[in-house]
């Protein structure tokens, strides 16, 4: 298969939609979504393509709180810097697979930031002396 540049709607959804089948079959982070979670992907899959469109294509279609979810899910099963790892790694692979272009860096990038910052915030609140304070 050829790859694509990532540069419409289309290309978003495919990178999405090859992203979460690759998370929804990996022993790690597979059963956080699917158990502890329990996502509808129904649902879940169209706001990942409104939040990456947003963020690939600029054209703010996304209107949500991102973090909020994961905080949710953090209360049932502590979400660790593995997590977000093996979720960038996934995420990385999948971009390297499929696609093409100075966009592809630019994306890799931004979804490191996230996991980054998503992984300080996590780390921040599950420390016991931010509880005792």
């Amino acid at each position: 298969m050829s790859r694509k540049t990532l540069d419409s709607p289309e290309a978003v959804k495919f990178l999405v939609d090859s992203f979460y089948e690759k998370v929804q079959v990996d022993a790690l982070i597979g059963p956080i979504f699917t158990d502890v979670a329990q996502v509808d992907w129904s649902k879940h899959l169209p706001k990942m393509y409104a939040f990456w469109e947003s963020l690939i294509l600029g054209n703010n279609i996304y209107d949500g709180h991102p973090f909020r979810p994961h905080l949710v899910v953090n209360q049932k099963h502590t979400l660790t810097i593995d997590h977000f790892e093996r979720w960038l790694q996934l995420f990385s692979d999948t971009l390297t697979e499929n696609f093409t272009g100075e966009t592809v860096d630019q994306v890799r990038q931004r979804a490191t930031q996230i996991a980054l910052v998503w992984t300080n915030k996590l780390d921040y609140l599950n420390n016991d002396s931010y509880m005792e304070s």
